[in-house]
């Protein structure tokens, strides 16, 4: 699969706040959240933690993301990261994508000198895939905290080590 990855520019932010609506794992809250961390990192780049790559088709001029990946280093830590979300627009999941936004994330954070990557899950059936995904990719789970979200919906974190 060729893709372009890329930090995030101003004028793809009206595709990425489409592609996160068009996500069925995502509530509306959950996708203003989501918009906030990338107005973040578009408003103060050299400033936030947060850092947005996104995936687009190459050869074509300002052709709009087709997916992206925010991830952060966490604070009070000596290079750990947080992966926020790597999202995948719902058409084009399957392909491949997810894992070439996961492999830039990882080439960044060990440029950076990360060595621990952390990621938080839900438990429900709708997030199994990305529990798949996640185990596919090499993360390990390493913790799960009973009815976190909510009665039912367990807290599932997974790491990786550089």
């Amino acid at each position: 699969m060729d893709l372009a990855l890329r930090p995030v520019a101003p004028a793809d932010r009206p595709a990425l706040a489409d592609i996160l609506a068009r996500t069925p794992h995502f509530a509306p809250d959950e996708v203003d959240v989501a918009l906030e961390l990338i107005d973040e990192a578009l408003e103060r780049p050299a400033e936030t933690s947060y850092r947005v790559l996104v995936a687009a088709d190459p050869g074509l001029p300002g052709a709009p993301p087709v997916g992206y990946v925010c991830f952060g280093r966490t604070p009070m830590t000596d290079g750990t990261f947080d992966l926020y979300w790597i999202v995948v627009d719902p058409a084009r999941r399957g392909g491949g994508i997810g894992r070439r936004l996961w492999e830039a994330c990882a080439r960044a954070v060990t440029a950076d000198g990360g060595t621990l990557v952390r990621v938080e899950t839900s438990s429900v059936e709708l997030y199994e895939d990305t529990q798949r995904f996640y185990e596919r990719i090499g993360l390990d789970e390493v913790a799960r905290i009973a009815d976190f979200y909510r009665p039912g919906d367990d807290l599932v974190t997974y790491t990786w080590r550089a």
